[in-house]
């Protein structure tokens, strides 16, 4: 068991204490950063979906054209 003085122990922990708070502060910078460039982003998104939607798939199944069409379909008759 390591003993040291309650004088080293202090300034030991102050340090840490400083270094937390360091670490925070550039986090949350970085945070704002982040969050200032994803919303750039998200407007550049949203203005080239706006000029450009995306095609919209229709809802109901695509229809087979006539050629496609064989004797062995059901429900055709002659």
């Amino acid at each position: 068991m390591e003993k040291i003085g309650q004088d080293q122990m202090l300034s030991q922990f102050k340090e840490r204490y400083t270094g937390l708070i360091n670490e925070n502060q550039q986090l949350a910078e970085k945070i704002k950063q982040n969050e200032v460039q994803a919303l750039k982003l998200q407007g550049a998104i949203e203005a080239l979906e706006y000029y450009n939607p995306p095609e919209e798939t229709p809802e109901s199944p695509p229809e087979i054209p006539a050629d496609d069409v064989t004797d062995e379909s059901p429900g055709l008759t002659d």
